[in-house]
């Protein structure tokens, strides 16, 4: 089984988005796909509960029934980590045991840039991150290339060795997908001609 964490102690910066869209996509790629919801807001639940039954399944992990030692069902072929904000200590220490490869959702903000520099250096004291058991990669979240933020949010990530891998426009696609409990990758492609291309380089980098 291969494992993703979605992660950043910034709330509000594109977490659940990700985890749900990344679970979409390697379910529609025929995986056995388990989304660990470890937020207690449950948004990932949420949406999994709004799937339709004619979609491919996606099973699913609660964060207060499976605290620590979550009941992962065999032969699953991915399980994807969506974390809360502001987690830390033990319980991101267990996630980061877990996990073969770490996104971490970046907003042009310099909210988020503070909070995400401080991430950043915490993660990468982690000895399954110094040892190279775990990978990092950034997406920049909701950015339109053509703005001043954004070109903050690039000069800011430059100060770190770890890939970029895209940024992802801000757009009601994502919305209007997860109230059907659907990623954009279930939508007619008219609908994502825009969106998919930048996903692209987010899906190569989490198979390799």
């Amino acid at each position: 089984m291969r494992t993703i964490l979605v992660a950043n102690p910034k709330g509000g910066c594109g977490k659940t988005t990700l985890a749900t869209n990344l679970a979409a996509y390697l379910a529609d790629q025929n995986q056995r796909v388990v989304m660990w919801d470890m937020d207690r807001q449950k948004s990932s639940l949420e949406w999994l509960a709004l799937r339709p039954a004619e979609f491919p399944s996606i099973a699913s992990l609660d964060a207060e029934r499976d605290e620590i030692h979550p009941d992962i069902p065999e032969n699953s072929d991915w399980l994807v980590m969506d974390s809360p904000a502001g987690m830390h200590g033990k319980n991101l220490a267990h996630a980061l045991k877990l996990a073969q490869k770490i996104i971490v959702p970046v907003q042009p903000s310099v909210f988020d840039m503070s909070a995400t520099r401080d991430f950043l250096d915490r993660l990468m004291e982690e000895k399954t991150v110094r040892k190279h058991r775990s990978f990092i990669g950034i997406i920049g979240m909701r950015v339109d290339p053509r703005t001043r933020a954004a070109a903050t949010l690039e000069q800011f990530l430059k100060q770190y060795d770890l890939p970029v891998l895209t940024y992802l426009r801000d757009t009601m696609v994502y919305v209007n997908a997860a109230f059907n409990g659907k990623g954009i990758f279930d939508l007619p492609p008219y609908q994502t001609e825009r969106d998919l291309p930048q996903w692209q380089p987010i899906i190569e980098w989490v198979k390799a």
